[in-house]
């Protein structure tokens, strides 16, 4: 990929995230919408434009060129001592937990029983971890990709496995935007592994909506949590029966 070409990505993922359209591109850069299509959409973009669409998402041409970069080398997983240090601390998860849903330190002081020195020393933490990077006017920039994820057997999904887990199916999901299905078959291999597959899908759908979601103010988005689990079972006291 061009340089050209990453920062005309970079442009659209934070137009994307941060709620804007070629319309406010448009207005911002006194452009006709069409205009903008195309500037985006080509590989002649200017300086002088690229300057002025940066600043509109409150990045430097600098700023918006190490993003760019960047975007080629994001964490897809962290350490596992990089993960016990977030669990060792649970306002350091807090933080991490709302920086990777994108909220700002703002949206963290008004939500949560945090100083504004207590929570930039956590993300100042996080910056260390390599986790995210702390931006002038204490903007968060995120260092992970895409398909960022837990260590399978980690120190994050084991705090879930024994802090977690219980208290998310301590519900009784009877609410309309609740749901809990448990169903039992028996399958071939072949359909295990088709199975497995419409399973990593579906957890693909979800971080789409996930980044569409992203568009809305905080207000109207909720933290929700979806379980999936899949492996060969039986009730023990079948096992116990067995010959």
């Amino acid at each position: 990929m061009s340089e050209v070409s990453q920062l005309l990505t970079t442009i659209k993922r934070q137009l994307k995230l941060q709620g804007k359209t070629y319309r406010d591109v448009a207005a911002a850069l006194h452009l006709s919408e069409a205009s903008v299509k195309r500037l985006l959409t080509s590989e002649t973009l200017g300086v002088d434009r690229l300057v002025e669409i940066g600043n509109m998402l409150g990045f430097t041409l600098a700023e918006l060129t190490q993003e760019a970069a960047l975007s080629e080398s994001r964490l897809r997983t962290l350490a596992p001592a990089q993960e016990k240090e977030l669990v060792s601390d649970t306002k350091l998860l807090l933080v991490a937990v709302c920086a990777l849903n994108h909220w700002t330190l703002h949206d963290m002081l008004a939500v949560y029983r945090l100083s504004e020195a207590e929570c930039l020393q956590k993300l100042l933490h996080l910056d260390r971890l390599h986790l995210i990077a702390l931006m002038p006017g204490n903007r968060i920039r995120l260092n992970v990709a895409r398909d960022f994820d837990w260590l399978p057997d980690g120190p994050i999904r084991q705090f879930f496995r024994t802090q977690g887990l219980d208290d998310f199916l301590g519900s009784r999901f009877d609410k309309a935007d609740e749901s809990l299905a448990f169903t039992h078959g028996m399958l071939t291999e072949s359909a295990l592994a088709r199975m497995q597959a419409e399973l990593r899908q579906l957890r693909t759908r979800f971080a789409e909506l996930h980044e569409e979601s992203l568009a809305s103010p905080l207000p109207k988005r909720r933290g929700s949590g979806l379980l999936l689990a899949l492996r060969e079972w039986e009730p023990a006291g079948f096992t116990a029966l067995r010959r």
